[in-house]
């Protein structure tokens, strides 16, 4: 990627609609928008009525607004363009822009120049991919949470006591004769234990907020023909899975996306808990209870025309994050004793129940408050390196040694937002201390 050329792409979805949206940025992006259009440039943030063509022939109609740089999402200069949404005026603007020399954009490259801009910190510009990927209400409420700045302003509260902490050591270090107030070894222990404390909390969150965006396991286990893959179906309300009376079909792990309640959950069947009848199934099984032990949640059913009898190699997976569904209630001799939940697969019985119980239950794990989360596992990573090192530092061990874990410690909180940068501790040094007066 190269900063200097103008770059071009089709900001909206491709196909037929009725409005298509396409960004320039560069400095070649008002020459290009004063050819197209054959007029001067439209007034900053004004909307344009304009004909666009190109060589001598008419693209479309369509409205033009121009953002000069730095005021732009890029810092540089930015053009759209709105125009029909048809596929031969896209392809048709698409052959003028490369033809007036600008090339289309790589994947992020406005995001990645507003980076480079200033404009964006890492975790925002995360954020822009997070809402534009966000499928349910949960995702778009923490991808617009983590936009507005919370995780940037947190990390950045980190780092600037990670330097002021170094600032204090290293003044001890290297102007000990010159008049540095007492204590500033004990505030900066002080700084280092406090962080390393929030560091921690942050990082002992359960991965919350990360399952919040990839999605939450939910596995539905059971005995062969409790009706599992029935049941995936019918909360899918599409035929996803197989569904036999031959015991043992199901052999690997099904998924489904849904759209549960407003949170994102990857709904999982799996293989019949069974002795094994031959090595295929044994696999089955295998991913089954793999399946099983990483779920967020499980869906242990039970096949009711069993009643009162239950599956033992079910009953054996049962815990604190399992909901008991009871499978085949229209065909169940007696009802099962709560908490089960009672539901039929086949006429729908009792599928409203199951739904609103195991949203509760989501809701009860996830809910993400308004405090800033660490929503990847990049992030997750340079919190637990900067924890790491605070807990390694120890001025009883020498000075020298404790003020490079800080620096560790500061490095890697810089790049959690991409703000790596040492002349800021030389600020700090200086601005407190007056030192070299």
């Amino acid at each position: 990627m190269d900063s200097r050329d103008t770059v071009f792409a089709l900001a909206s979805a491709r196909g037929r609609a009725g409005i298509a949206v396409f960004r320039l940025s560069g400095p070649a992006a008002g020459p290009a928008l004063a050819t197209l259009s054959g007029k001067p440039l439209p007034e900053p943030r004004k909307a344009r009525l304009v004909r666009l063509g190109h060589g001598g022939e008419a693209i479309d109609d369509g409205i033009a607004l121009w953002f000069p740089g730095p005021a732009s999402f890029t810092g540089e200069d930015v053009a759209e363009l709105h125009v029909h949404g048809g596929r031969a005026v896209a392809a048709a603007l698409a052959e003028a822009l490369l033809d007036l020399g600008l090339r289309p954009a790589e994947a992020g490259e406005f995001s990645r120049r507003a980076f480079l801009a200033g404009k964006l910190d890492l975790t925002r510009a995360e954020a822009i991919a997070d809402l534009v990927e966000a499928e349910t209400a949960a995702q778009r409420r923490q991808a617009l949470r983590q936009l507005d700045g919370g995780l940037m302003r947190l990390a950045d509260g980190w780092r600037e006591r990670l330097i002021r902490a170094i600032a204090l050591t290293e003044a001890a270090i290297d102007f000990s004769d010159e008049g540095i107030p007492d204590g500033v070894i004990d505030e900066a222990a002080t700084l280092a234990a406090a962080l390393a404390a929030e560091l921690t909390a942050h990082l002992s969150a359960d991965h919350r907020a990360e399952r919040l965006r990839d999605g939450i396991d939910v596995a539905i286990l059971g005995a062969p023909n409790a009706g599992k893959s029935s049941l995936l179906n019918a909360i899918a309300g599409r035929d996803v899975a197989i569904v036999s009376e031959t015991a043992g079909t199901t052999r690997d792990v099904i998924e489904v996306h849904l759209d549960l309640g407003g949170w994102p959950v990857v709904l999982a069947d799996t293989a019949g808990l069974r002795e094994a009848a031959e090595a295929v199934e044994a696999e089955g099984i295998r991913r089954a209870l793999a399946r099983a032990e990483a779920a967020d949640l499980k869906l242990a059913v039970f096949d009711g025309t069993r009643l009162p009898e239950m599956d033992a190699a079910t009953r054996a997976i049962l815990d604190g994050d399992t909901l008991v569904v009871v499978n085949k209630s229209d065909l169940a001799p007696s009802p099962a004793d709560p908490p089960a939940l009672m539901v039929s697969a086949r006429t729908g019985e009792g599928l409203d129940g199951l739904l609103t119980a195991l949203t509760a239950a989501v809701a009860s794990r996830f809910e993400v408050n308004a405090a800033p989360a660490l929503t990847r596992a990049r992030h997750r990573a340079a919190a637990a390196e900067a924890a790491a090192a605070l807990g390694r530092f120890d001025p009883a061990s020498g000075i020298e040694l404790a003020a490079e874990e800080l620096r560790r410690a500061a490095h890697a909180i810089g790049r959690l937002t991409g703000r790596v940068e040492v002349d800021e501790v030389l600020d700090v040094v200086f601005g407190s201390f007056c030192i070299g007066k």
